[in-house]
């Protein structure tokens, strides 16, 4: 199994120098992990994920596919015909400043490093298969991809104010990493902590977890852990939600307002 991360830790703000993907340090046995990770998730997925996340994978085939390891430039280019987002190589976590001015800029973080054949059911940070097979594809599609943009637009804003930024934290968590959402009255998985995690994915598939209503107030108020599965998770009923509750969270912070 997997468990939950974030990209950010809240530390002072540090300048990290640019990193880059070199391609041509990926094994055989890189490839194989990628391969072998890509095409079991993708089976699994089927009728687990949200049609919006599978319907991205799908269009983004050219670019991300169990063939070969993505090619950040290539995904870049291919992006720029889509929504605009951009792969920024990171080295790890990173302070929660650089995090939410990245994702303002439409700059999605990555690692390079792939887990080895052993960790295929259980990492314990980000690599990247979770941000790349994970993460990526949604933001081609338009609802999601503003969502993500003034999630982090708004990040930036608070950037100092401790208690707000838990509160985005919380809604990260429970949305971008581990979301869920009804289609056709089936439970779907769009959180990308669920689709890159084989256990993940069909321990929400069998309900075997807590199914609560998707509310703001609650989700910036839920207390989470981030060295197990997950046992709660919020459920929208389209992606319309999630921009419709960040507005609602950006008045009530901007009013002051304790939720």
């Amino acid at each position: 199994m997997e468990i939950g991360f974030f990209r950010f830790v809240y530390l002072g703000f540090h300048i990290i120098n640019k990193m880059k993907q070199e391609m041509q340090k990926y094994t055989a046995t890189d490839r194989l992990v990628w391969k072998t990770l890509f095409e079991r998730q993708a089976e699994n997925l089927t009728d687990k994920a949200s049609a919006d996340y599978l319907n991205c994978l799908n269009k983004m085939s050219t670019v991300i596919s169990p063939k070969e390891i993505p090619n950040f430039e290539k995904v870049n280019e291919w992006f720029t015909t889509s929504t605009g987002w951009q792969i920024e190589v990171v080295p790890g976590l990173i302070p929660v400043e650089q995090f939410f001015e990245l994702l303002a800029q439409k700059r999605f973080c990555s690692s390079t490093w792939l887990r080895t054949m052993e960790q295929l059911d259980y990492l314990e940070e980000p690599d990247m298969f979770h941000d790349i097979f994970g993460h990526i594809p949604l933001l081609a599609n338009p609802t999601f991809s503003k969502f993500a943009h003034d999630f982090g637009k708004l990040g930036k804003s608070l950037i100092g104010n401790q208690p707000a930024l838990l509160k985005l934290q919380k809604l990260y968590w429970f949305t971008i990493e581990f979301g869920i959402i009804r289609e056709h009255s089936k439970i779907k998985s769009y959180g990308a902590g669920i689709l890159s995690s084989f256990g993940e994915t069909n321990r929400v598939a069998k309900k075997n977890c807590t199914i609560l209503p998707f509310n703001i107030t609650e989700v910036v108020n839920k207390a989470f852990e981030t060295d197990h599965l997950q046992e709660e998770y919020f459920l929208i009923e389209s992606l319309n939600d999630l921009q419709n509750a960040l507005e609602v969270l950006k008045i009530e912070l901007s009013r002051k307002i304790e939720l």
